[in-house]
């Protein structure tokens, strides 16, 4: 698992794997890496080279259409010295390493600190893509997308809704509901009379740049976009806490941590324990720091539930092409013109998605 950076935030890193000798696409998936990890440490040792090479070059003044099509390889052999932590052979290629400067550079991301992802300025609920590159140990290829994590490293998410605006089959199965943590969609959105609440300043903020957000998804033709909302239960959070109390004072008097970063936020090493724990320190329940939690809104003085929110753009790469026109037909056919499917025209599809979403405020 990869260590915090100064801020304790941490990248959230997507990939697909293909064997070298046998070209195929698989799904995506999301995985967690340890620090010890070879894809990992190749990873950061390819990022530091890369980004070490970069300084070196002026930044350029405008991007170009080579810029977009540019990469970088470096292949190592024999790798003899640091081979505890990196294979013997390996190699690493960065996609458009002057775009990907460009975008860190506008999030307000330091190159020193890319190594692990920190603050992100970026006044945009898009995802923050900060990297592309593809990794090879023993002749496996394993291709990663560097993304801002959306989610807190240490507010825990209790509830997290993928709202699409749509409300035919968008109901989580009784499979996604018997997990720990399940994702919901619109209907049980509804279903559950689930509503944000957040002060009118804060609601005219998101609706702002989600309207500028969507308009620019429109003019690339994207549609089938989410809002994944995150909740995290700030009364819930002080009742886990006053009942793990004794827990706590037992594992203090036993010379232990009195408790853990969140599954996949941080690294369990002892000094990123030790950095978990100092940040807590400075914080009470449901309390953050807006300048290394960046995606989080409190709920407003007043509301019926104090809570913490996280929302963003997800899934953005779906364009309206013919395959999702021929599901459009199939989908009107089989429920009516006038039903609430997902698959619709870029221009429907975003102006259902506002509406929906400019309701799930109290």
């Amino acid at each position: 698992m990869a260590s915090p950076s100064k801020s304790g935030v941490n990248p959230a890193v997507r990939l697909a794997r293909t064997k070298s000798k046998k070209k195929h696409f698989v799904q995506q998936k999301v995985e967690v890496f340890r620090a010890s990890h070879p894809v990992l440490s190749v990873l950061m040792w390819g990022a530091n080279h890369s980004i070490n090479d970069l300084s070196q070059v002026p930044v350029p003044v405008m991007l170009l259409p080579d810029d977009f099509k540019a990469n970088t390889k470096i292949k190592v052999n024999n790798h003899l010295f640091n081979k505890g932590n990196l294979p013997s052979h390996f190699k690493f290629k960065e996609y458009c390493p002057q775009v990907f400067r460009n975008l860190r550079e506008r999030f307000g991301i330091e190159d020193l600190d890319y190594q692990h992802v920190v603050i992100c300025h970026g006044s945009t609920m898009l995802p923050r893509f900060l990297g592309m590159y593809r990794v090879t140990v023993d002749s496996e290829d394993t291709y990663l997308i560097i993304m801002r994590n959306m989610f807190s490293h240490r507010l825990i998410v209790h509830r997290k809704y993928d709202l699409k605006g749509s409300l035919v089959s968008r109901e989580a199965s009784c499979k996604e509901k018997g997990k720990e943590l399940p994702t919901y969609k619109d209907v049980d959105f509804r279903n559950n009379m689930q509503k944000v609440y957040v002060s009118d300043e804060e609601k005219e903020k998101i609706m702002e740049k989600l309207n500028r957000d969507v308009e620019f998804l429109v003019r690339l033709k994207i549609m089938d976009y989410s809002l994944l909302l995150g909740i995290h239960d700030v009364e819930r959070e002080e009742e886990e806490l006053d009942g793990s109390s004794s827990e706590e004072e037992e594992d203090r008097e036993n010379g232990l941590p009195s408790s853990l970063p969140p599954v996949g936020s941080c690294s369990t090493s002892p000094e990123g324990i030790a950095g978990y724990m100092n940040s807590c320190k400075a914080f009470g329940p449901g309390e953050f720091d807006p300048l290394i939690d960046v995606y989080a809104i409190q709920s407003a003085a007043g509301a019926p539930q104090r809570e913490v929110y996280f929302m963003g753009l997800i899934d953005v790469l779906t364009q309206y092409d013919a395959k999702k026109k021929a599901a459009h037909a199939a989908k009107t056919v089989k429920h009516g013109a006038g039903a609430e499917i997902s698959t619709v025209h870029p221009e429907q599809y975003a102006k259902r998605f506002l509406e929906f979403i400019t309701n799930i405020f109290a």
